[in-house]
């Protein structure tokens, strides 16, 4: 089911245009121990609008999921919010994104995610999180596409799995001809930086790919 709403603005001062079209953020729908997790949150989903920049998301309205959309919507932008109908009452699905897509399961959740977003960013969030970034970051591995990828390690947040990583790199389960490619923010001001730079490189080796096999998401 597709509701959409289209919001007229007033056009921004002529700049340089962004890469990205539509950033996927996954974080939690609770808002965690940490109030600098909220706040990142705010302030990426205000970036966002800042660049014209449409967030994806999975579409609740509580916790780190409310918190970037809502600070997206005040600050002009865009918000397409992709989540599956058992979650709706649940998540208490945000009904003031421009874009709702109601969809039958996870799965074609995950699906629409990666189709509409040029990028990817995990803020701090639980398993659900874990689960997405981690998806992201096997499709890389096995060169299914090269959409960058961004850890925002908000507050040490994620240091816990980047020591795993650097365990399986120890053990030999990531190795150097499997590595996974991600880039680590520490800070908000970062992440867009970061993805733009990962997208102008992937520009200029020429091999990008966006091949992943939807059918089997």
């Amino acid at each position: 089911m597709f509701q959409s709403n289209k919001v007229s603005r007033s056009p921004k001062p002529a700049k340089e245009a962004s890469p990205f079209k539509a950033i996927c953020v996954y974080c939690g729908s609770a808002g965690g121990a940490d109030p600098l997790y909220l706040a990142a949150a705010k302030h990426f989903g205000a970036q966002l609008a800042a660049e014209g920049i449409s967030l994806v998301y999975g579409g609740g309205g509580r916790g780190m999921m409310g918190a970037v959309a809502r600070a997206t919507i005040e600050h002009g932008g865009n918000v397409i919010a992709i989540i599956p109908d058992f979650l709706t009452d649940q998540d208490a699905m945000l009904i003031e994104a421009q874009e709702h897509i109601v969809v039958p399961d996870m799965h074609t959740r995950k699906r629409l995610m990666f189709e509409r977003s040029d990028a990817f960013v995990a803020l701090p969030g639980g398993i659900g999180t874990l689960e997405e970034l981690v998806e992201q970051l096997t499709w890389i591995q096995l060169e299914r596409h090269t959409k960058p990828v961004l850890i925002a390690d908000i507050g040490g947040f994620w240091r816990p799995l980047l020591s795993l990583f650097e365990h399986m790199r120890e053990r030999r389960f990531i190795k150097p001809q499997t590595e996974i490619r991600y880039h680590v923010a520490e800070k908000v001001e970062d992440i867009l930086p970061m993805l733009e730079a990962a997208a102008a490189r992937v520009a200029l080796t020429g091999v990008k790919k966006e091949t992943v096999d939807s059918t089997r998401l």
